[in-house]
């Protein structure tokens, strides 16, 4: 077998393989031999169909067959002769494939670039230090209360915080537009969930009333057709209701699950959940620090098909919804920084020998299980899978 690589780019690789054309010829006449001896023809009794007959209908397909497990076991034969680690899938195209010539294949791929890791010595760190005070717990309470909200309708004006039950149809320059009419919606003023300025129009309304409201789609709205422009909607206001909040008392308590202890295990509760939710912050934000303080002591070429390979997995991760942190726009440098770090971090670890203690291990896991409903099973889901 000879090999012969050359640099395409920084990181690409070109591999030229030749393999003997005897080695070809002989694996292929095994394999019509052996076919010989099973195949069935019209005309010949079966295991007596001769051997000529037998070359001229399959050996093209044969030599394929061949071709290909030839092509799979030297290309790896290969990168161990010329010590060639392939960052990604490569891509092998077969140039030679003919009876009595040698097969030969062409490889090209990336490969892992050097990496020498930086002193780091000299990095300073910042550690954020915070506490959640009883204020915050406060905090938490009065969101599951407004969330636990009961509503009464009333016969009286509109205000912030009361919810109205509208029905509008809008239209641009006078035209309608996709999704610019429904009915009996049910809308809570001043929780920003309309087009800005939509429901401060609506405070100081009665029920049965109808308003004309006249506003601008943001720049940036979600549909091209509208962004921008100026509209009007049509409005009715069926009713308006006001919200009735739950005292914050033991049979709140029993709201969220909690039985015995009532409101004050409640609190403890929620208190240690905000200082597990700071903790994993606080150890976020150092580790950005510490990434960034890395990539900005070295930069390192990375293997574009990585690259790649990263950003489709962020994409889909957004699709899924188990990603926002990165905006689409962004997508490629995002993917280039995880890839630079990954490879940084892996050499960190290969040059000074570093193992993951088991036991760290476990605490992170059941620290992540604790907020689960049911910690003890989370945690038997992530040991399921090594």
């Amino acid at each position: 077998m000879q090999v012969s690589v050359e640099t395409t780019s920084g990181l690409g690789r070109r591999m030229t393989v030749q393999i003997p054309a005897d080695q070809v010829d002989q694996q292929v006449e095994s394999k019509l031999k052996q076919l010989a001896r099973t195949v069935r023809l019209d005309g010949f009794r079966p295991g007596k169909v001769p051997l000529g007959v037998v070359k001229n209908k399959y050996e093209s397909q044969v030599r394929q067959e061949t071709a290909g497990e030839l092509i799979g076991s030297s290309y790896e034969k290969a990168l161990k002769q010329e010590n060639l680690t392939p960052a990604g899938q490569p891509n092998i195209v077969p140039t030679k494939n003919e009876p009595g010539q040698e097969l030969e294949f062409v490889a090209e791929f990336e490969v892992f670039p050097e990496i020498d890791p930086p002193d780091l010595g000299d990095v300073e760190i910042e550690k954020v230090i915070c506490e959640v005070t009883s204020g915050d717990v406060d905090n938490m309470i009065e969101k599951l209360r407004q969330q636990r909200a009961t509503w009464t309708g009333v016969e009286r004006v509109a205000a912030i915080g009361d919810r109205v039950e509208i029905d509008f149809e809008g239209t641009v320059e006078g035209k309608a537009f996709n999704g610019n009419k429904a009915s009996k919606v049910p809308l809570e003023l001043g929780s920003d969930t309309m087009i800005p300025g939509f429901e401060a129009q609506l405070v100081g309304a009665n029920p049965g009333e109808s308003r004309t409201i006249e506003v601008t789609f943001p720049d940036d709205y979600a549909s091209d057709e509208v962004a921008g422009k100026a509209a009007k909607f049509e409005v009715t206001v069926h009713t308006v209701s006001e919200p009735s909040l739950p005292d914050v008392d033991d049979e709140f308590a029993r709201i969220f699950g909690v039985g015995d202890g009532g409101i004050e295990r409640l609190k403890a509760e929620i208190s240690a959940n905000m200082e597990r939710e700071l903790g994993m912050a606080v150890k976020s934000r150092m580790k950005k620090q510490v990434f960034d303080a890395l990539l900005g002591k070295m930069q390192i070429d990375v293997p574009e098909s990585l690259v790649k390979s990263e950003a489709e997995a962020i994409i889909k991760a957004r699709a899924e919804g188990a990603d926002t942190s990165v905006d689409q726009t962004n997508v490629e440098d995002e993917a280039r920084r995880r890839v630079s770090l990954g490879l940084m971090i892996g050499e960190i670890f290969k040059r000074n020998q570093l193992k993951v203690d088991p036991d760290w291990v476990r605490k992170l896991v059941e620290t992540l299980a604790q907020s689960y409903e049911k910690p003890e099973e989370v945690v038997q889901w992530y040991y399921s899978n090594p």
